[in-house]
């Protein structure tokens, strides 16, 4: 009995999936958001804000780690785990256009890891905090970012409360970012999906 449920399961998804590449390939798009990034190693509440002049920050990719850039000292509180090197606090402003085509579609942000004590902001809207500084963080940001128009995503990354791991973790948006697009209805973007069974 177990045996025929997986294998109508299996078959079931084998069928959506064939139906969704017939009737249209673009349900879901996941696009790497790594590129045009601005950062600056410091603190103050104005970066949040939409209309910060950021121009002398520092252009980058990610995934970015501002703590392997040094200076190595034997003061640095992070210790030996993290070879002596300083934490801090980091913000990163990327400012990006969505094409009009996305009016009525879902838009989320993920991050695939910040290390650590993120705090993200899109348009000057406050989308979340997230301590945890190894797992997947993702944001909805339907109806906050607008398509056709100018928009600005600020991250705040504290990884002042050294050490904070036994061993090397870094310091920053160290990891692939993604903007995911979905229709109104669509399978959840973290868990993705799967088949369980129980007797």
């Amino acid at each position: 009995m177990k045996e025929i449920f997986i294998i109508l399961c299996i078959k079931f998804l084998f069928i959506c999936n064939c139906f969704s590449q017939q009737t249209n390939t673009n349900v879901r798009q996941k696009i790497n958001f790594n590129s045009d990034w601005k950062f600056i190693k410091g603190d103050h509440p104005a970066f949040k804000n939409v209309d910060f002049i950021d121009t002398a920050w520092r252009k980058l990719q990610l995934p970015h780690d501002w703590m392997i850039e040094g200076p190595f000292d034997k003061s640095n509180p992070s210790e030996a785990s993290s070879a002596f090197l300083p934490g801090g606090i980091g913000w990163y402003r990327k400012t990006f256009t969505l094409p009009d085509s996305l009016k009525s579609k879902k838009v989320f942000i993920q991050f695939d890891g910040i290390y650590m004590n993120s705090d993200v902001w899109i348009n000057g809207h406050f989308l979340g905090r997230y301590p945890y500084g190894y797992s997947l963080i993702e944001y909805d940001l339907t109806g906050l970012a607008k398509p056709g128009q100018t928009n600005v995503m600020a991250v705040r990354v504290d990884n002042s409360l050294e050490p904070s791991a036994r061993f090397y973790a870094g310091a920053g948006i160290y990891r692939n970012t993604w903007l995911v697009i979905t229709d109104g209805l669509h399978f959840d973007n973290k868990s993705g999906v799967f088949v369980s069974y129980k007797n």
